[in-house]
C-alpha cells in the first residue's frame, strides 16, 4: 500500500501540472484582461466587454499605437499603460510569466489580488468559514438521512414505504435550489409571512458579546436555511444509491447464510450487508464533501448573502484578477488530488480486503 500512496503522490506533480498549463493557456485568449477593467474604469466606460463586443469607436478604429489591443485606452498616456503592464508582470512573455508563477506557488507565494489589495492566501481564509460550513454540514446532513433512510427502502422494497419515499425525493431533486432558497425566503425570512431566520450573513452583528452557547445557537440560526437549500438535491442520489447497494448485498448467498443460522434481522444488516454494502458510499465521503466544498453555489451565497469561494471565484473571473484565479485553481486542483488519495484510504479502511497494487498489477 504505501508503494502505491508514493506513486499516486508523485502522479500529483504532473497532474497539478497540466491543469496549470490548460488553464493558463485558455486565459491567454481570453479577452478583457485586468488591465482593460482598469481602463475602463478610470475612462468611465462601464463594463470593459462592451467595447470589445462594439468593436470601438471609429476615432479608436483608426487610432495607431502600441496600445491599439487596449480598448478605451487611447485617451490614456502610453506610458501609464506601461506602467500597468510592468506593474502586472505583462511586459514578460507568457512563457516566462507561467514558470515565474509556478516558481512562486512551489515556495507557497500567491501573489496579491489585483483589486483587493490583499495576499490571494488571506482572502482564501476570510472566504473558507462560509464555504466550509455550508459544505461540511450539507454533506452531514445528507448522510445522516439518506443512509438510514436508503437502508429501511430496501428492507421495505416495494411496499408503500418505499413508493412514497421515492416519489417525494424524486420531487424534491426535481426542484432548483436557488428555487428552494428563494421559497425559504419568502416563508421563513421575512418574505411574506415569518421572520424566523436572518436574511444575511453568517452570524449576528453582536457576536463578539455573545456567550458560547449564544455563538453556537446564533451560527446555526444563520446557516439552517442556506445548508437546507443546498442539501434538499443531495438526497435523490445518495438515499438510491443506499438501497440499490443494500439490495445487491440482501440478494447475496452469505445473507442467506446468515439469516438460516438464526441471525437476528439487525445482526445481519448491520454487521454483515453494512461494510460490503456501504463500501462505495461512504468512501466516498471525503470526494462529496471537497466536491460541495469546491462548488458552493454562488446562487446559494448570493441568496442569502454569505461571502464565500463561490462569489470569490466568480467575481475573480469577471474581474480577471489572475493572482486570484490562478492560485484558487492551483490550491483546490491539490486538495482535490489529495482528497482522491484519501478516498482510496477509505476504500481499504472500510473493506481490508481491497488491494489497490494487487489490481494494479
Amino acid at each position: 500500500m504505501g508503494a502505491y500512496i508514493l506513486r499516486r503522490l508523485l502522479l500529483i506533480i504532473p497532474t497539478l501540472l497540466g491543469i496549470m498549463i490548460v488553464n493558463f493557456t485558455l486565459v491567454q485568449f481570453v479577452p478583457g484582461g485586468p488591465i482593460e477593467q482598469i481602463i475602463a474604469q478610470m475612462e468611465g466606460g462601464g463594463d470593459v466587454f462592451e467595447g470589445i463586443a462594439g468593436g470601438g469607436s471609429d476615432i479608436e478604429q483608426q487610432t495607431g499605437g502600441a496600445n491599439d489591443r487596449y480598448v478605451g485606452a487611447r485617451g490614456l498616456p502610453p506610458e501609464f499603460i506601461e506602467e500597468l503592464e510592468k506593474e502586472f508582470g505583462f511586459d514578460k512573455p507568457p512563457v516566462e510569466r507561467f514558470f515565474d508563477m509556478m516558481g512562486n506557488y512551489l515556495t507557497l507565494d500567491f501573489g496579491e489580488s489585483y483589486f483587493r489589495s490583499i495576499n490571494v492566501t488571506d482572502l482564501v481564509l476570510e472566504k473558507m468559514p462560509v464555504s466550509i460550513s455550508l459544505g461540511l454540514w450539507s454533506t452531514l446532513i445528507a448522510y445522516l438521512v439518506s443512509i438510514p433512510l436508503g437502508i429501511r427502502k430496501a428492507v421495505k422494497d416495494g411496499s408503500r414505504f418505499d413508493t412514497w419515499t421515492s416519489g417525494t425525493i424524486i420531487v424534491a431533486y426535481a426542484i432548483p435550489g436557488f428555487l428552494f432558497a428563494i421559497l425559504l425566503l419568502v416563508l421563513f425570512a421575512g418574505g411574506s409571512y415569518w421572520q424566523i431566520f436572518p436574511l444575511r450573513g453568517l452570524t449576528s452583528d453582536n457576536w463578539d458579546s455573545l456567550s458560547l452557547i449564544g455563538k453556537v445557537v446564533d451560527y446555526f440560526w444563520h446557516i439552517a436555511l442556506p445548508v437546507i437549500a443546498l442539501t434538499i438535491s443531495a438526497f435523490a442520489t445518495l438515499t438510491l444509491l443506499t438501497k440499490n447497494s443494500f439490495l445487491d448485498e440482501i440478494k447475496k448467498q452469505y445473507v442467506m447464510t446468515a439469516r438460516a443460522k438464526g441471525l437476528s434481522e439487525g445482526r445481519v444488516l448491520y454487521g454483515h450487508v453494512f461494510r460490503n454494502a456501504m463500501l462505495i458510499v461512504i468512501a466516498g465521503f471525503p470526494a462529496v464533501f471537497i466536491g460541495v466544498f469546491f462548488g458552493s453555489s454562488i446562487i446559494i451565497e448570493t441568496i442569502f448573502s454569505l461571502d464565500g469561494l463561490g462569489r470569490l471565484g466568480f467575481e475573480a473571473a469577471v474581474a480577471r484578477d489572475y493572482p486570484v484565479i490562478f492560485g484558487t485553481l492551483f490550491i483546490f486542483g491539490l486538495m482535490g488530488l489529495v482528497v482522491g488519495i484519501v478516498s482510496d484510504l477509505m476504500y481499504v479502511f472500510v473493506d481490508p480486503r481491497i488491494d489497490f497494487e494487487k489490481r494494479e498489477g
